[in-house]
């Protein structure tokens, strides 16, 4: 099994590469954290955007306005 092995890294040049896979990790890591902050913006900007409904609603018409 380790003859088999060490023909393919030999023949192929396949070298274990540490700094390709910290980059592909350091990749994932940055795509998920982005993911989390996308979905925290919009579930705060949806219940912003309600919350200054409300506060609209609440107000008499007209009171506030330059006109």
């Amino acid at each position: 099994m380790q003859t088999t092995y060490h023909y393919l890294k030999t023949r192929f040049g396949l070298q274990s590469s540490e700094e390709g896979a910290t980059a592909i990790e350091y990749g994932i890591l940055a795509a998920l954290i982005a993911v989390v902050i996308i979905a925290a913006v919009t579930l705060v900007g949806e219940g912003l955007d309600v919350t200054f409904t409300d506060v609209a609603d609440s107000l008499p018409e007209g009171e506030g306005t330059n006109e």
